[in-house]
């Protein structure tokens, strides 16, 4: 599997992550020392992966539950190295984010290091 294969791997985890409510995929998908960071309703947010996790997991019932699933499309994957950067546009709990993910290749393979996000219409 090459790297564009893998980091779009790890983009479907995140998005089953929050479809699904799930923490141990959010762990799995970040780094352990990740941050996740942007504005929300005009307040600035800065998580921690443990942070994500929980929001991600109070998600009850999840989106997919509900029949909600998250809906996202990859605009653009570039790989530099051992690091990445892929813009990704989802739709979660009815409010459209422009995600700018960093990855970093690790031991594990890739991982996302940093979430910024934008709320689309804010």
């Amino acid at each position: 599997m090459n790297d564009h294969e893998e980091i779009k791997n790890i983009v479907q985890l995140y998005v089953d992550s929050m479809d699904e409510s799930n923490p141990d995929k959010v762990k799995q998908a970040f780094h352990h020392n990740a941050k996740v960071v942007g504005y929300l309703h005009g307040d600035f947010m800065e998580m921690s992966v443990d942070d994500f996790a929980g929001f991600v997991s109070s998600q009850q019932p999840s989106p997919k539950e509900k029949g909600e699933d998250v809906v996202f499309e990859i605009l653009a994957i570039e790989v530099e190295g051992t690091t990445a950067m892929v813009k990704v546009r989802d739709t979660y709990l009815g409010i459209t984010f422009l995600d700018s993910l960093s990855f970093m290749k690790v031991e594990e393979g890739w991982k996302i290091y940093t979430k910024l996000f934008n709320v689309e219409g804010e």
